[in-house]
């Protein structure tokens, strides 16, 4: 989970870039921030996909392959 201090400043970073230019420094730091963030949503959604489940109507569990060998693999860990 990203830090509150650090949501803000990429708030902070997004809005000063629509009314002014950012400085090649604030660029980079927007740059990090983001990748940060986009690796924790990443890595959220990668940890949903291991509890799913997936049934079918008459009661058949359908859960994709894909996501079965994820959590076989995360049980061998």
């Amino acid at each position: 989970m990203l830090s509150k201090e650090k949501l803000n400043r990429i708030n902070e970073l997004a809005n000063k870039s629509k009314t002014e230019s950012l400085t090649k420094a604030e660029k980079d730091e927007q740059q990090q921030l983001r990748q940060e963030y986009l690796g924790n949503v990443r890595k959220s959604f990668k940890n949903q996909l291991k509890s799913m489940k997936v049934v079918d109507p008459e009661g058949n569990d359908v859960t994709p392959d894909k996501v079965k060998r994820m959590q076989r693999n995360e049980k061998k860990h």
